[in-house]
This record gives structure tokens, sequence and C-alpha cells, in this order.
């Protein structure tokens, strides 16, 4: 229970004042306290000092119980006022109450003053602890509980009031829209401590550049939001450079070890045109990226025609669009059977299954969705749900428990870097019951040379499980002919853009002999893909080719 340590009393009688403290002692209760009389004396003692209670008469000389209520809820709305009378009516007791007053008790029963103190502070104590309760929940609900800058919810209904009266009143305001380009650093090698020590630190080195009008917000993660009240665009470039160039100037040390930092930022111009906060904030992170394109460290203002950002905007439909098709089985396979051009081939169907994805207006290829895949990190697992898919399906059909046939399945490289894959390969495989000879996983020259020491690890692991390997779209950089030595493939697909033209072109027909020599001579089937007539089929065969594939062999179609 609280302790009653400071009193306020309000009384024109210091007799009175000394009766009343005269029987607090009596109950074991001696607090400071302050007498005053009217209502100069009381406003002064209310603004001075905090009081756990305030204890006053009803009828004073040009004063009265009513005032100090008022006074003191004024104040200190949660402060209990108990009124100790001589005189009051019961219809006067009733209005006290109503104005705020706990209690009201009659000078000759002062016994009931020391419960009712008792209970007022207990009550009081209460109040106050689900004041602050409410007080933080609120402030909670509005700031970010790291850095306790404003909350996205929180900024996203200041926009929204921008916006409005941009609307309104053709003025103009700014947002801009920040990345801490090294925070995924930071957090890697030294753990989330440093991280969120490191987002404190940007918080406050805003804070200090952004205009008291303005707002500042954590976005979520490493993001950042300032709306710019009244501004015009050189004055919001300004402002934007000033904050890129003191992150950069920041050091941030964890444990004896620096880092370096930078933003990125997004900068939108709010007016009267400007139709939605969705479309502001879509804009600016559209921005942002393209600061980060093109070399971090840099703003980049919202620019309707721009090619990049045009380019990203349809990348990013593409991502929602592939979270869609994830979640709900719109992937699906078609397959492209391939010829044998020789008779020495091995026995069996050779074909390559390729991934699509259903659409509201019918089949969608993947050179539409895969790119935005690729800038957005969903490649990994798209090529998850292809291996499942085509994992199911030779078990289904029995082909992949067969003596014969080879099924080829396209990874990216990001799917390489993926160090559980080759892990989920071996779940899947026997989830599914089929033979790992069965299967070639395949993948592009370029995305293998990029990541070799990954690439060799994998197709090591890969093969010693009995699965084959391909290296695909071969020949698109002559100089990888020595990576051969260091790759363990076992087919090569020759770049269709050699095979297309090679009865016309015999640059291209030198390139596509020299591909299959070269792989025959390191012990390797080879493949032409784009083969598109026969006349292409037959001079294929005449110069050795395994493999043919294309349209001119099959066109690719649903599995059934």
């Amino acid at each position: 229970m609280s302790e009653l340590k400071r009193l306020l009393l309000v009384d024109d009688s210091e007799d009175d004042a000394f009766l009343l403290l005269r029987e607090l002692a009596r109950g074991g209760l001696k607090p400071k306290h302050r007498l005053v009389s009217d209502e100069r004396s009381l406003r002064d003692a209310l603004q001075r000092d905090d009081w756990d209670m305030v204890i006053t008469d009803h009828n004073m000389p040009g004063f009265s119980s009513e005032l100090t209520i008022a006074m003191t809820r004024e104040r200190f709305p949660e402060l209990p006022v108990i009124i100790v009378s001589g005189t009051i009516g019961e219809e006067v007791a009733v209005n006290a109450m109503k104005a705020g007053a706990q209690d009201y008790i009659m000078k000759d029963n002062l016994s009931r003053l020391i419960p009712a103190i008792n209970r007022e502070l207990k009550e009081s104590h209460v109040r106050k602890a689900k004041l602050e309760a409410e007080t933080t929940l609120a402030h909670m609900a509005y700031h970010d509980s790291l850095t306790d800058l404003l909350n996205r919810r929180e900024f996203e209904r200041r926009l929204t009031a921008l916006v409005e009266e941009a609307q309104a009143h053709h003025c103009t305001h700014a947002v801009l829209y920040l990345d801490l380009d090294q925070f995924k650093i930071v957090n890697d090698t030294c753990g989330h401590g440093a991280g969120d020590e490191l987002l404190k630190q940007i918080g406050v080195i805003l804070a200090r550049l952004v205009r008291s009008d303005d707002t500042l917000a954590r976005l979520g993660g490493d993001e950042f939001g300032v709306l710019l009240y009244r501004c015009d665009e050189s004055q919001a470039i300004g402002i934007a450079q000033s904050l890129c160039e003191a992150v950069r100037d920041h050091r941030f040390i964890w444990h004896n070890r620096p880092f370096a930092l930078s933003l990125s930022v997004g900068l939108v111009m709010i007016g009267h045109e400007t139709s939605s906060t969705t479309e502001i904030l879509k804009q600016a992170d559209l921005a942002c990226y393209a600061a980060k394109d093109r070399g971090r460290n840099n703003v980049q203002v919202y620019q309707e025609d721009d090619h990049d950002m045009k380019q990203r905007q349809n990348d990013m439909h593409w991502t929602s669009g592939i979270h869609d098709a994830l979640q709900n089985g719109h992937f699906f396979l078609h397959q492209q059977p391939m010829a044998a051009l020789q008779a020495s081939c091995e026995e069996g169907l050779h074909a390559e299954f390729l991934v699509r994805m259903r659409g509201k207006d019918g089949i969608i290829y993947p050179g539409a969705f895969i790119p935005a895949a690729e800038r957005f990190g969903l490649m990994g697992k798209i090529d998850r749900r292809v291996i499942e898919m085509v994992f199911q399906y030779l078990d289904r059909t029995g082909l992949g428990r067969q003596d014969t046939g080879t099924y080829f399945i396209n990874l990216s490289g990001t799917s390489l870097g993926d160090g559980e894959l080759f892990t989920f390969i071996r779940y899947i495989v026997q989830r599914y019951r089929i033979r790992p000879e069965r299967v070639c996983f395949e993948i592009t020259e370029t995305a293998a040379i990029a990541n070799l020491n990954t690439t060799v690890g994998f197709i090591h692991d890969i093969r010693e499980d009995g699965f084959k390997f391909a290296l695909d779209d071969f020949g698109s950089g002559m100089s990888s002919f020595s990576y051969l030595k260091t790759l363990p493939v076992d087919y090569l697909k020759i770049d269709g853009s050699f095979v297309r033209n090679l009865l016309e072109n015999p640059i291209d027909l030198g390139i596509v002999d020299a591909c299959n020599r070269i792989g025959h001579a390191a012990g390797l089937k080879t493949i032409a893909e784009f083969v598109e007539n026969n006349a292409v089929r037959e001079r294929l065969t005449e110069i050795g080719l395994d493999y043919a594939q294309g349209f001119g062999i099959a066109r690719p179609g649903p599995v059934d």
C-alpha cells in the first residue's frame, strides 16, 4: 500500500488543520504537508510539488471545494481529493463526488478519515498503474520498440494526412525512403545484438538532421522513412544528401571491428495530383532500389518514365504472382523430349522438364517471371518446387525406377549456393523412390563459372549419390573450355544461338563442331539445343552430336 508522504491541506482555519493532522498522527500518518487557503496559493502548491492527496474544507471565504477539485483535476487528474467539512448538505456532497471528489467526511466524525485515506491511496495507486500501462501501450502502438522512433503505422497515418493536405491546398511535401546498405553484413558477421545497436545509432543520427516539423520513422528492418513538410524538390534533395553524408561519416565499431556505412535514398514528391498513400510508398520503394542499383550511397528521385524503375515495378508485380503460385500450387511441368542422333547413344527417353505458371489468362512462360524471381531471391524456392514435382511425376509413372532414360532438371545459380539443397534432394529422392541415375541436373555455363568453387562441390556431392550433371548453354564463353577439366559433368548442352544458324553461318558451325569435339575429348555426351528442322538435325548427326533438342524434334508439352 502507498504511504501518505505529501499532503496538501486546503483550509482557512489553522485550528481545524491542526485537529486534522492530530487525527492523522493518531492513525500513524505523519506526512509532510502544506496549508493553503486561497486560489493563488493552491495553484502555486500544485505547480511546485507533487502530492499524494488533497484534503479540502468545503466552505471558505471566496473559495470552495468545487474550485479546489477543478484546479486539482486540471493539474493531476488522478490525485485523490477528500472533502472534510463541518457543514455540507447531501445534495452538495453528491455534486462534489460527481465533480471528482473521492469522499466527504464531517469534522465531527473524523474516525472515518484514516480508513478513507488508506482506501483512496490504494485505489490511487491502482489508477496510476493503470494510467501508466495505458500510456505505455499508447506509446508502443505508435513507436518502434528498438529505436523509439515512430513506427510504420504512424508514419503511414501522417503520410495520408500530408497527401490530403497537398490535394486540398496545392502545397508540396516530400517522402524519403532510406535503406541502410551494409546492415546485412553487420548482422551476419556480428549477430543481431550488433545490428540492433547499429539501428539505434542510425536513428539518433537521422533525428539530429530532421527538421522539427518533419517526421522520422523506422519502417521495419533496416528501412527508415522521413516526411518533409512543406518542402520543394531541391530542398528535399539537399536534406536527403545531408542524411547520406552523416551516415557515411559515422564509424560504427563493434568489438574493435569497424564498418563503413552508407544509405540508399528514394525521394518522392507529394503534390495536389498525388493519388494515394499506397502509391507514394510503392514509388518511394522503387526509387530507393534504383539508388541501390546505381551504386548505393546516393539519392534517386522517382521518375515515372525511368526505365529501371519501370522494370523494377514490373518485377515487383511478378514477385507477388510468384509467391501466390508457390502458395497455391500454380506451377506445373512441361516436358520436351530429345532425339538420339548416334547409334551409340544410351537407350531410353531423354527429356527436359520445364516449369510453367498458371495465370488468369492462361499459361505464363518462364521468360516472364524468372527475371523477377532471380532479382528478388525466389529462384531457390521455385527450383525446389520443380524438383519435387519432377520426382513425384517420375515416381507416379514409374519412369524414375526404370533401367534406362535420363530426365533433365534446371537449377539456378542461386540454388547452388543453398547449403541445404543437397539435403533436400536426398530427402525427396527417398520419399518418391526413384533411381538417382535417372535424373540429370543442369546449370548454365555462366552461372557455373560465376560460382565455380560452390558448383564443383555440389556436382561432386550430387554425382556421388548417382545423379548426373549437365552444363547448359555451353559455348557462350569460349574461354570457359578450360573449366571442363575442373567441372565433373556428364553432358554438354551446346548454346542454341550457334545451332540455329549453323547451316548459313560457317563460324557457328565451327563453334558447334569445336564444342562437340572438346566435349567428346572430355568423355562427355553432347546435346544441341534449338534444333528447328530436319536439315539442322542431319548436319548435327554428320558432325557427331549425340542428342538434339528443339522444336524440330518435339515441342514442349504438359506431362500427363
